[in-house]
């Protein structure tokens, strides 16, 4: 039987500087092989760093990554793993107020809800089309993209522009 490769990406959307060379060690323990990454500013939250890693590895390195860093205060992160033949794709978020979030995603990255979740849903809103809303949410990890959004954004471009509201 062959071991067949994953890879993905782990997204540190932001950590404490001091932090930074444990999450390195963390995750090359995690991928057993010793990592940099490239750390720069994060402008959306002053003192922080945020880098991108992509890795390769056995199926499942996703999770194992994800494990070795969920719980850790005052770090924000995602992991991707790509689907690979015999098992499918996935996408951790962690943030220090909302935890540890995983979604199973299809061949293009999109989140895929399971059928029981689903029934689940409609299930407990009965025919409150809001509580439906609020489940669907939830089943989808809104609040984690909701709180990530803004750094993603940050390292997507160096410069940030806030806008105010103005009246």
């Amino acid at each position: 039987m062959t071991a067949h490769n994953a890879r993905g990406v782990l997204y540190v959307h932001s950590a404490p500087r001091a932090l930074c060379p444990h999450i390195e060690w963390a995750a090359g323990r995690a991928l057993e092989r010793a990592v940099n990454f490239d750390w720069d500013n994060q402008p959306v939250l002053k003192g922080s760093q945020r880098a991108e890693f992509y890795w390769e590895g056995p199926q499942g390195s996703g999770a194992v990554l994800a494990a070795a860093l969920r719980g850790w205060e005052h770090l924000r992160f995602e992991v991707t793993e790509d689907p690979s033949p015999g098992s499918d794709g996935g996408r951790w978020m962690h943030t220090p107020d909302l935890g540890i979030f995983f979604a199973q995603t299809d061949s293009v990255g999109n989140m895929v809800i399971p059928e029981d979740r689903l029934r689940y849903a409609m299930e407990v809103a009965g025919s409150d089309a809001f509580e439906l809303h609020r489940e669907l949410r939830l089943a989808l990890g809104q609040a984690w993209d909701d709180e990530l959004e803004s750094f993603r954004h940050a390292s997507q471009d160096s410069a940030v522009v806030w806008l105010h509201k103005v009246g």
